[in-house]
């Protein structure tokens, strides 16, 4: 029974043009690589939060934990930028699409 809806299921897919299906399928990936961006924002929030309560304590080592702060959220981002390259190479310069 399993193999007939899978026999059913590749014979529906393939009745689409496969330009379409690349595109389509594209779309997914992309929106799935963006939610890679939850990450970084929860990382930059916590390391800010973090970094203002340690000023709040002992204002003195401001410069330091301050920079200590900033470097952790560079670290934290690339994740995101990384995420949002992958999406923008999917929407516009798929290289599946010179292939079909």
């Amino acid at each position: 029974m399993e193999v007939n809806f899978i026999v059913r299921f590749l014979n529906w897919l393939a009745s689409f043009e496969p330009k379409a299906l690349v595109l389509a399928a594209s779309a997914l990936g992309t929106g799935l690589a963006m939610i890679a961006g939850i990450g970084p924002g929860i990382g930059q929030g916590y390391a800010a939060g973090k970094g203002t309560e340690m000023v709040s304590r002992r204002p003195k080592i401001q410069a330091s934990v301050i920079r200590t702060m900033l470097l952790g959220q560079a670290v934290a981002e690339t994740t995101g930028i990384y995420a949002l390259i992958i999406a923008l190479i999917l929407l516009f310069a798929n290289p599946l699409l010179n292939l079909l």
